[in-house]
This record gives C-alpha cells, sequence and structure tokens, in this order.
C-alpha cells in the first residue's frame, strides 16, 4: 500500500493543535485544503481521527495510540534533515520573539542580550508581554518562540523546560527604625508591605507559601512592576518580600537593606515552554541552549 507522507505533518498539527484554524496556519495551507488532507487521512487510516467539539477538535482513540508513532517517524526525518543544516549563530540573522514574565525579563534577560551581543550581534530579540494566559502570549500558537517564567497548566502542544530555582527575602529601608540586623515574624506581621502583583494565576505563588507558614502580612500597596518597588521602600517604613535574584540587584542600593523572610518561605521554580513544532529547529535549539545557561548562571551568583 503506498501512503502519502505530506498527510503525516496534517495529522499531527492537528493533535497538537486540536483546531482546524490554527493548524491549518501552521501549515500554511487554507482550512478548505486542510479539511480534504483530513478527509483523506481518515480514508487511509478507517477512522475519524478527530471528533469537532465545542472546544475543538477532539482526538479518538485510535488517533491518540497513532499519534506517537507518526510524531517519532516525523522527528527521525526532521534529525536527518535538520542535521545536514549547520547553525552558525555568529553569522545567523534572525529575530526572535520571546515572552517573559516580569521577573525574568528583570533577572535573566539582561545578561541574555548580553550574550547575544558576543556570541550572536546579528539575533535580535523582541520581547512581548506574559500577560494573564499562555494563548495570550502566542506561544500556543507557535507565532511567539518562548515563554519564560512560571509555567502553569501547559497545554499538550508546549514542551516545558526547567531552568532553576529561586527563593525570597525580604527588603526595608536601610535606616528603618524598628528593624535592625535580623526581621523577626512579629515585626513582618506588623509592619505594612508593598506587593508585588504578577498578572494572572502566578500571583498565588507568594500568598500560598504565607499561607503554608500562616504568615499574616498587611499590604498597603500593590504594584505591578518590581522598578517601582525600591523607590517606595526607600521612601516609607514599609517592607517588601521579593524573590532573591530580584533582592540581589536591590542591595546594590544603599537606601536599601535586604534581609532573610523571618520563616522559610520554600522556593519557586523558572521555566521555559515552547512549542513542539521547534522541538528540532537547529536555531531554536541554539537559543534554548543559551538561556538555560545564562540562567544557570546567574542563579549561581
Amino acid at each position: 500500500m503506498r501512503y502519502d507522507l505530506n498527510l503525516l505533518p496534517t495529522f499531527i498539527a492537528l493533535m497538537e493543535e486540536r483546531n482546524v484554524t490554527r493548524a491549518a496556519e501552521r501549515l500554511g495551507i487554507t482550512q478548505p485544503a486542510l479539511s480534504n488532507a483530513l478527509t483523506r487521512l481518515r480514508t487511509t487510516l478507517q477512522d475519524p481521527l478527530f471528533i469537532r467539539e465545542r472546544y475543538g477538535m477532539q482526538p479518538t482513540q485510535k488517533a491518540l495510540e497513532l499519534a506517537p508513532v507518526i510524531a517519532a517517524a516525523l522527528a527521525s526525518l526532521d534529525d536527518v534533515v535538520l542535521g545536514q543544516q549547520a547553525f552558525d549563530p555568529s553569522k545567523a540573522e534572525l529575530l526572535f520573539t520571546v515572552a517573559p514574565n516580569s521577573y525574568v525579563e528583570f533577572v535573566l534577560m539582561p545578561a541574555v542580550v548580553a550574550k547575544l551581543r558576543e556570541v550572536a550581534p546579528n539575533i535580535k530579540l523582541r520581547l512581548t508581554p506574559f500577560g494573564s494566559d499562555l494563548a495570550e502570549t502566542g506561544v500556543v500558537s507557535g507565532s511567539t518562540a518562548m515563554v519564560l517564567g512560571r509555567i502553569v497548566d501547559p497545554p499538550d502542544n508546549l514542551v516545558v523546560q526547567h531552568m532553576m530555582e529561586d527563593g525570597l527575602a525580604c527588603v526595608v529601608r536601610a535606616d528603618h527604625p524598628q528593624v535592625k540586623e535580623s526581621l523577626t515574624r512579629q515585626q513582618y506581621e506588623q509592619m505594612r508591605h508593598v506587593n508585588m502583583l504578577p498578572p494572572g494565576r502566578l500571583r498565588a505563588g507568594l500568598f500560598q507559601a504565607l499561607d503554608r507558614q500562616g504568615l499574616r502580612r498587611d499590604v498597603a500597596v500593590s504594584v505591578t512592576h518590581f522598578l517601582a518597588i525600591p523607590e517606595l521602600i526607600a521612601v516609607t517604613d514599609y517592607c517588601s518580600t521579593l524573590p532573591k535574584l530580584i533582592c540581589r540587584f536591590l542591595a546594590r542600593d544603599k537606601r536599601l537593606k535586604v534581609l532573610p523572610s523571618p520563616v522559610d518561605l520554600g522556593t519557586f521554580p523558572v521555566e521555559m515552554a515552547w512549542h513542539v513544532r521547534y522541538r528540532h529547529d537547529p536555531a531554536h535549539r541554539w537559543l534554548r541552549t543559551l538561556i538555560a545557561e545564562v540562567a544557570r548562571e546567574v542563579a549561581a551568583g
């Protein structure tokens, strides 16, 4: 029996996108052309494969069984073809759209940009907001190269890589009248606080850590960017609980003082996620490796 190998990318696109419009855009074809390819797939494989439901196309049991086999076959072909394509970052002229959350933008992106300037001067980055939902970043459709931050409930078509862990510390003004070399639990609960409000579900992290320790906090001001915090702390008797790597930067400001939190608030992950279609792309793989290496270096201090 002869098979049309051109149909296999259509199957994978539908499996990963679960949406006809996005799958067609990904393949660079019209929706009628994709529908025609799906009809031929169904005939060849003798199964409906995908059932249209309210929230997209749901694969049948046979499609679920075939998916890893077809994906592995295409991945092997990609390795053969892309492996012949040498990628030279020093000569490459590319633009990557990356969606870092505000923490990553502050902590990691300056070091990433510096590294790119050194080893790949013609590769450019366009930073787009992380937003409150992964779909809004463009990473789910693949129009954005990757997202960087804390990845919550990723869909099946994203690959997630852990990069590093960070913890939490406290910042007060250097000449705070009540706080000297350490911060007690009682002091922490009696002080007023400046709170950082990242977008969407990410705001739950610190609140959950405080709840686990039964630590109360009287929030006086909530802000949307880390850059607002040092100025607020410098002119008040307030406290702010922040990632330790953010605190490392703020410790350079002589108006501020960084102290351990009064109780152990644990750590949080910093992750990178990208669309599965970029798994074997040489340029994308190179950038992922560079960012992961920079993250390890920054975390090590």
